[in-house]
């Protein structure tokens, strides 16, 4: 179940189609006539928070690049997409140059050293852009191998002698809904015995939204959704959502990484900023479960 602590995932595993409503309005930049618009380079654009990132960002007049191993499609212009490869440091002189911010939601093997080509780049080619990570709650205090690669980019990018930014969420709402329809072979549902804080990634990219519009911040406040629930609880409204009859049975694991989650260091009540719900989310989505 290692899908379980991880914040972004192919789509194709957890849903058949979904209904996605962007369009909040967020803070947008500050153009005057005859100023260009702030160009934002978004590395995972093509990923579960990199899409609504994208979605909002545009909606609210950001001139936005996605970075991209995938040749650019043939709907989109030039001027917002950038074929780079972070793992292979390959495409990111093109990438970087001429933005203006710089939002890293791109996650994955060798997540370290593809920030740390991703940084050099922006030093070596960038006009000192401001840099935003996007990092997760808990990973001071969880000792998975993932939110430790997050600690580490997260201390690459406050060393980098740029203008920067650290968000922390906790985990989406697609993290969750994946979490029981990987099941879907078992006669019954496994959930861990501790809480989630899941956040819908619309949330998120409002908030990223925000901080693309303003100064540099540093560390800003972590961000949560709107309820702290079991995950058994959570189980059960999938059950009702896929409307399947299922085993419920908790389970737990010694050792420092379930005592993380078990002390809640995952969560963030005190900042539960989120406004789409779980159940909205499954309303909204087509989960298989089958």
């Amino acid at each position: 179940m290692r899908f379980l602590f991880h914040s972004s995932f192919p789509d194709a595993t957890l849903t058949v189609a979904r209904v996605r409503h962007y369009g909040v309005q967020c803070a947008k930049p500050d153009v005057r006539e005859g100023e260009l618009v702030s160009t934002v380079l978004l590395t995972g654009g093509t990923g579960t928070l990199g899409r609504a990132v994208d979605a909002q960002l545009t909606t609210n007049g950001f001139d936005v690049r996605t970075l991209s191993r995938r040749p650019r499609p043939d709907d989109v212009s030039a001027t917002r997409w950038a074929t780079a490869d972070l793992r292979r440091n390959t495409g990111l002189e093109e990438a970087v140059t001429g933005v203006d911010v710089v939002v890293h939601c791109a996650t994955g093997r060798d997540d370290v050293a593809a920030s740390r080509n991703l940084i050099n780049a922006i030093r070596a080619y960038g006009d000192t852009p401001h840099l935003v990570y996007i990092s997760i709650v808990g990973v001071d205090d969880i000792p998975l191998f993932y939110y430790r690669a997050k600690r580490d980019v997260e201390d690459l990018v406050a060393s980098a002698e740029l203008p920067w930014t650290i968000l922390r969420a906790t985990q989406f709402h697609d993290l969750v809904v994946r979490l029981f329809a990987s099941q879907r072979g078992l006669p019954l549902l496994l959930a861990p015995e501790f809480s989630f804080q899941p956040i819908d990634v619309r949330d998120v990219a409002e908030r990223i939204t925000e901080i693309v519009g303003q100064p540099a911040a540093g560390r800003v406040p972590d961000i949560g959704g709107p309820e702290v629930r079991t995950a058994s609880d959570l189980a059960r409204a999938y059950l009702d959502a896929v409307k399947l009859r299922r085993k419920l049975v908790g389970f737990s694991l010694p050792g420092k990484t379930f005592a993380g989650y078990r002390a809640g260091h995952n969560l963030i009540p005190e900042n539960a900023v989120g406004t789409i719900t779980y159940e909205q989310f499954l309303a909204e989505t087509s989960v298989r479960h089958s």
